[in-house]
């Protein structure tokens, strides 16, 4: 997987328009249970354990989302997250625990929280509110409170 603008750029794999875009895009500054400056926080992450997140090239992670790094969250290039989701490495509520992944290019919609050991496909699409407990394949629609698949993406 490439991670960086100069390893993704030189493969070709940033689309022409996205290039003036994702240039200058860095890496943001974390400190754990602080808001960084785009108004996200997260917890479970230190200087001292920087492989518990991970965050791609081009993602784009909204204001007012937490992440629970706890157990590892790796976010691949190209993802966007909105506003207010909680993605989940570590359940406050029954204690499960596992990494998350968000695959390439793939879409968190607002108000949507993400639960431990999940993998969202790459270039799906989560419908704002959903509640997904369970890995969504590449290239699909889910939605729901239990979210499901409602539809295959095609090219």
């Amino acid at each position: 997987m490439k991670w960086d603008y100069e390893e993704i750029e030189s493969s070709g794999d940033v689309p022409i328009d996205f290039r003036e875009s994702f240039a200058n895009w860095k890496y943001p500054e974390i400190d754990s249970s602080k808001l960084t400056k785009f108004g996200w926080r997260v917890f479970g992450f230190d200087s001292e354990n920087p492989k518990k997140l991970k965050i791609g090239f081009g993602s784009d992670i909204s204001a007012f989302t937490v992440l629970f790094a706890h157990s590892g969250i790796k976010i691949e290039p190209f993802v966007q997250i909105g506003p207010h989701s909680s993605i989940m490495s570590k359940s406050t509520i029954d204690n499960k625990m596992g990494e998350i992944v968000l695959k390439k290019n793939c879409r968190i919609g607002a108000y949507s929280t993400i639960m431990p050991g999940v993998t969202v496909g790459e270039n799906s699409i989560i419908g704002a509110y959903s509640y997904v407990n369970k890995d969504v394949p590449d290239n699909v629609i889910a939605m729901g409170i239990p979210c499901k698949v409602k539809k295959k993406l095609t090219k």
